[in-house]
């Protein structure tokens, strides 16, 4: 059982986990570009560690809880924090920081797909959940978001631009991808009835 959770992916899962308090304290000492640093190699560990797994054979049951938990940690504390008003130099650049109804849908469908998720197990013990391609799309969105404000942060160069388009893409496939969420769930839960 130890060699099923000790694997060099839930390892990677676990550094990742251990990187979110740096790139927080990066951010509020203002050190933009390390911060991003940290954010990229959290993301490069994220996809070793899938490609680890599958290459050899190191899933586990505790991979596939602590992988998607590790991303969601990173992500939603990401938009917690860069929507601080105090983590960012003044005066503000413009567009900065991220809105606070960016963050709130972020984290209300985040909630939203885990309480659904776990009530949908209780009642009928499915547990096939799989993100869906708009899901995919959504928070490759949101971590491409992260690393464009945290640059805007350190350059603060036609932030009033770009920054606009970045957060409507953001509330729009976030709010796009939960509706959808519930539909294909109840796909998947006829299929699996079927």
């Amino acid at each position: 059982m130890s060699s099923r959770i000790i694997t060099l992916p839930n390892l990677l899962t676990i550094v990742r986990m251990a990187l979110i308090p740096v790139f927080v304290s990066l951010l509020f000492y203002q050190k933009f570009l390390l911060a991003l640093a940290v954010f990229m190699i959290a993301g490069i560990t994220d996809g070793l560690d899938g490609l680890l797994a599958r290459r050899f054979h190191q899933q586990s049951p505790l991979g596939r809880i602590l992988d998607p938990i590790a991303d969601k940690m990173m992500l939603v504390t990401s938009f917690v924090v860069l929507s601080m008003r105090s983590v960012y130099p003044t005066p503000l650049p413009h567009h900065l920081p991220i809105p606070f109804w960016v963050t709130i849908t972020v984290i209300s469908r985040d909630v939203f797909i885990l309480v659904g998720a776990a009530a949908i197990n209780m009642v009928s013990g499915f547990r096939a959940f799989r993100p869906s391609f708009l899901g995919k799309l959504s928070t490759v969105v949101q971590i491409g978001a992260v690393a464009v404000v945290i640059f805007a942060a350190q350059t603060r160069v036609g932030t009033g631009y770009y920054l606009p388009t970045v957060y409507m893409s953001v509330f729009a496939l976030t709010l796009l991808s939960g509706i959808h969420y519930v539909f294909f769930v109840s796909r998947l839960l006829n299929g699996d009835r079927k």
